[in-house]
């Protein structure tokens, strides 16, 4: 019985073995660029000239709503790479409505374009979307490269004295700073932040890169009878402060009211103090100033 039951289980093994191996394997899903497309974007791909033509009506009538890389633009359109009706589209079929009115109760206007200008629209938006690495993504092309030195530095230094003169000096802690720093953008992100970039508590007083120096917050407790304990800030709310000695040494003290007297010294409480003053042209005329330091 026991070797009729092996001799079953192998026979079975077999056969299972041999179907497996007969049965046909389902291709792959289409990849471009090295990325799995998604069944919507999986098309031939359309006439260049059609898509030109296209391209040329998108920017005309949508540009300014959806933006120039379909993500949206400044008018609050929404992004057509990640649009559902867009995805489900094979040949303007669904735009067709859309372009002609069926939503402007929803913010779209009618755009009084032919059916067959709406297809050409349709292939060029299914082009750059077939393009994409990723749903949502922007289309491929050459990398932006963001020039943010196009202000004055005289304005700058003017700015600069008046605002950063009296806790930063570019004969002292910023000497030389224009040639300290991998680039404009960066330097212009440690500015801003206060000598912080790249969520690693960077500092404008060290010679980066790497700029890791961490600038702490401090505090004093000053006791009723005047006694006072300095240390790093460890945490502080209604009911309690803690701190950290020199040497190392934690302390912690209740909190009624005003009672310890607690200061906090945060260096950069001045930075973040001038994010809601600062406007475009001061951080544009500073990071110009500052990188003409050298």
């Amino acid at each position: 019985m026991k070797q009729m039951l092996a001799t079953a289980v192998l026979l079975s093994a077999t056969v299972g073995g041999l179907i497996a191996a007969q049965a046909p394997v389902p291709p792959a899903p289409p990849v471009r660029g090295g990325v799995s497309s998604f069944p919507a974007q999986q098309r031939e791909p359309d006439d260049p000239v059609l898509v030109a033509r296209g391209g040329d009506l998108y920017g005309i009538e949508c540009r300014g709503c959806h933006g120039p890389d379909l993500r949206g633009g400044e008018m609050g359109g929404p992004n057509l790479l990640r649009s559902s009706l867009v995805l489900n589209d094979q040949s303007g079929e669904l735009l067709l409505p859309v372009i002609h009115g069926s939503r402007k109760d929803q913010g779209m206007p009618a755009i009084g374009i032919s059916a067959e200008d709406v297809k050409a629209v349709a292939a060029f938006i299914h082009s750059v979307a077939a393009k994409a690495p990723g749903q949502g993504a922007p289309p491929p092309g050459p990398p932006v490269t963001l020039n943010v030195l196009v202000g004055d530095p005289k304005a700058g230094e003017a700015y600069f004295s008046a605002k950063c003169g009296t806790c930063h000096s570019i004969t002292g802690d910023l000497s030389g700073i224009g040639t300290r720093n991998p680039g404009p953008v960066q330097l212009q992100n440690l500015w801003v932040a206060g000598g912080r970039g790249g969520g690693r508590g960077a500092s404008l007083e060290r010679r980066p890169p790497p700029m890791t120096t961490r600038r702490e917050i401090t505090v004093t407790v000053t006791q009723p009878g005047g006694k006072k304990t300095e240390g790093r800030l460890e945490r502080i709310d209604d009911f309690l402060v803690a701190l950290t000695l020199a040497d190392g040494t934690p302390r912690s003290f209740r909190r009624d009211g005003e009672i310890p007297y607690v200061e906090v010294h945060d260096p950069l409480e001045a930075h973040r103090n001038l994010l809601a003053v600062y406007s475009d042209k001061d951080i544009h005329d500073v990071t110009a100033y500052l990188a003409s330091v050298k």
